[in-house]
């Protein structure tokens, strides 16, 4: 159970770590937010595929969706613009 917890934590923050990499511009955000990201993007993604294709979706999905929680995330908890001028400033 607790090698579990460690697998989806590690799973996580690599998730949550290349979504916020593809996002441009500065999020400053603690460890924790950013695993919490890579988690939900991973249930997300795995929700959507399996209600659009009848399977659990891939990493790609997951990672789509954690994208979205990033950009989700800078729009309404950091209160930034997402693209234009005004992204690449701190929160």
């Amino acid at each position: 159970m607790l090698l579990f917890i460690v697998a989806v934590l590690i799973g996580g923050l690599v998730l949550g770590a290349l979504a916020r990499l593809a996002v441009p511009g500065p999020d400053p955000m603690p460890l924790w937010t950013t695993i919490l990201i890579g988690i939900g993007g991973s249930l997300l993604g795995g929700i959507i595929g399996h209600v659009l294709f009848g399977r659990p979706g891939g990493f790609l999905l997951a990672l789509l969706c954690s994208i979205g929680l990033v950009i989700a995330y800078r729009r309404f908890v950091q209160g930034r613009t997402v693209t234009g001028p005004r992204s690449r400033l701190p929160p």
